[in-house]
C-alpha cells in the first residue's frame, strides 16, 4: 500500500516530539548519585545563581570558588561524597539495582562506617596514652631534678652511694643536672684546672698555625710530634668532626659545636702527646659537650680517658685489652652459656663488637639518649657496667643471633638498630649478673692480669 509523503512526515515529526519529551523528563529527574543536575540545552542561567543554589541545597555557606575548584571547572557534575556510589540509587537511564545488591551495599557500608568509628577510638585512645605517658614523665622528671639538686649535689659525699640516690641513676639522671653529676662522678685526680686546659689549647692553636704555615720538621719535633705524626693527627681530628653524629648537624664545620669539639681534641693531643689521637675520641667529646661547657667537658674527658680501661685501649695495649676480652668471656658463659658455645662454633671473638663499643662508650653504637644512660650507670659502677652492657644486648637479642651465621651476627653487632627501647635494654642488663664463682669483676680481671703474666693463654685457676 503506498504511503502519502504527507504522513510520513507528520509520523517523524510526533517520534521527534516524544524522543525529546522523554530526555526532558530525564532531565527533570536529574543524576541523584550526584550533586548538580544536567542543564538542559536552552536554559541559561547566571553561573553565581547555580553556584548558589546548589550550595543552598548542600545546606554550605556560599564561598568564593578555590584553585581546586577550577581544575574541575569543564565537569558537569561534581560528587557530593564516595557514600553516594553505595546508598543512592542509580540513575533513571540505568536499570535499577536488585534488592539483594542494595541491601549488600548498605551492610557493607554500614560496616565501613563501623570500622572507620573503631579505627579513630582506637587512635584517640593511642594519643590520649602517649598524653598521659608524656606528662608522668614530665612529672617524674621534675620530681628528679628536685631530689638532686635540693637533696643529693649538696650532699655529695655522704649520699652518692646510698641505696634511694643509686635506684634513682639508674632511672636515669635528668638532662639539666645530667653535667654536673657526671663531673662528680667522673672526679678529677688528674687535678686538671681552667687554666691548664687553656694553656694546652693556646699551644694546639699555635701548632695549628705553623702547621698550616708550613713551619720547619725541627720545629715540628721540638713541640713534640714528627711532622707526619702531627700532619696524620690533624687530619684525623678533622675527618672524626665531620662523622660525629652526623645526623645532629651540630658538629660538623660551621655547627654551633664544631669549634668547641675541635679545641678539645687539639687541646688533648697537647696534653697527652703519649696518647695523642685515636679514633672514637669525638664520640666521647662530643657527649661531654652536650652536657658539660668546654673547660669542664676537657677536664672530665681527659680524667674518663685516664680509666684503665679506656687508657688500655686508647693506647692500643694489647695484652691488657686481650685481658679485657677474657674477663668478658669469663661472665659471658655464666650468663648466656648457649649463646657464648655458638660462637665459640662460629669463631666470633668479642674483639669484632667490643671495640667499637668500648671505644666511643656506645656514643656510636646506640642511640644518644640511650647512650646517655649508660653513661649514667658508668659513672657510677665503674667499667665492669659496659662489659655488663655488652651481656646485656647480647641477652636481648639471643634468639636472633643464635640463626645467624659469622657474617650476619658481626654486621647486626655493629650496626644495632636504630630504634632500640631504653626500658627493654635496661630491663635485659638488669637480668646480667656480673658475679662468676662468687667472684666479682674487678677480682676476675685481676686474677686474669696476675695469670697472663705468668702464661699467655689466661687464667687455669679460673677454668677449673
Amino acid at each position: 500500500m503506498a504511503v502519502s509523503p504527507a504522513f510520513l512526515l507528520m509520523d517523524r515529526n510526533l517520534l521527534a516530539r516524544k524522543q525529546n519529551a522523554r530526555l526532558d523528563k530525564q532531565n527533570d529527574l536529574g543524576w541523584k548519585l550526584f550533586g548538580k543536575v544536567p542543564l538542559r540545552e536552552n536554559a541559561q542561567k547566571d553561573s553565581k545563581k547555580i553556584q548558589k543554589e546548589y550550595e543552598d541545597k548542600a545546606g554550605r555557606p556560599s564561598k568564593p570558588p578555590s584553585p581546586k575548584q577550577n581544575v574541575r571547572k569543564n565537569l558537569d557534575f561534581e560528587p557530593l561524597s564516595t557514600t553516594a556510589l553505595i546508598l543512592e540509587d542509580r540513575p533513571a537511564n540505568l536499570p535499577a539495582k536488585p534488592a539483594e545488591e542494595a541491601q549488600k551495599h548498605r551492610q557493607q557500608y554500614e560496616e565501613m562506617v563501623v570500622q572507620a568509628k573503631k579505627r579513630e577510638l582506637k587512635e584517640a585512645q593511642r594519643r590520649r596514652r602517649q598524653l598521659e605517658e608524656r606528662c608522668r614523665l614530665e612529672e617524674s622528671i621534675g620530681n628528679a631534678v628536685l631530689t638532686w639538686n635540693n637533696e643529693i649535689l649538696p650532699n655529695w659525699e655522704t649520699m652518692w652511694c646510698s641505696r634511694k640516690v643509686r635506684d634513682l641513676w639508674w632511672q636515669g639522671i635528668p638532662p639539666s643536672v645530667r653535667g654536673k653529676v657526671w663531673s662528680l662522678a667522673i672526679g678529677n685526680e688528674l687535678n686538671i684546672t681552667h687554666e691548664l686546659f687553656d694553656i694546652c689549647l693556646a699551644r694546639a692553636k699555635e701548632r695549628w698555625r705553623s702547621f698550616s704555615a708550613g713551619g720547619s720538621e725541627a720545629e715540628n719535633e721540638d713541640a713534640g710530634f714528627s711532622a707526619a705524626d702531627r700532619e696524620a693527627s690533624l687530619e684525623l681530628i678533622k675527618l672524626d668532626i665531620s662523622r660525629t653524629f652526623p645526623n645532629l648537624c651540630i658538629f660538623q664545620q660551621g655547627g654551633p659545636y664544631h669549634d668547641m669539639l675541635h679545641s678539645i681534641l687539639g687541646a688533648y693531643t697537647c696534653y697527652r702527646p703519649d696518647v695523642g689521637y685515636v679514633q672514637g675520641m669525638s664520640f666521647i667529646a662530643a657527649v661531654l659537650i652536650l652536657n658539660l661547657d668546654t673547660a669542664d667537658a676537657f677536664i672530665a674527658f681527659s680524667n674518663l680517658l685516664n680509666k684503665p680501661c679506656q687508657m688500655a685501649f686508647f693506647r692500643v695495649d694489647h695484652g691488657l685489652m686481650l685481658t679485657y676480652f677474657a674477663a668478658f668471656e669469663v661472665f659471658f658463659e655464666e650468663n648466656l652459656p648457649k649463646l657464648f658455645a655458638h660462637f665459640k662454633k662460629n669463631n666470633l671473638t668479642p674483639d669484632i663488637y667490643l671495640i667499637d663499643w668500648i671505644f666511643t662508650l656506645y656514643s656510636k653504637s646506640l642511640p644518644l639518649d640511650l647512650a646517655c644512660r649508660i653513661w649514667d650507670v658508668f659513672c657510677r659502677d665503674g667499667e665492669g657496667f659496659l662489659f655488663r652492657t655488652a651481656l646485656g644486648i647480647l641477652k636481648l637479642f639471643e634468639d636472633i643471633l643464635t640463626k645467624m651465621d659469622f657474617i650476619h651476627i658481626a654486621q647486626f653487632l655493629t650496626r644495632l638498630p636504630e630504634d632500640l627501647p631504653a626500658e627493654e635494654v635496661f630491663a635485659s642488663i638488669a637480668t646480667i649478673q656480673m658475679q662468676s664463682r662468687n667472684r666479682k669483676w674487678a677480682q676476675v680481671l685481676t686474677a686474669l692480669q696476675k695469670d697472663s703474666r705468668d702464661t699467655e693463654k689466661g687464667s687455669p685457676s679460673l677454668r677449673h
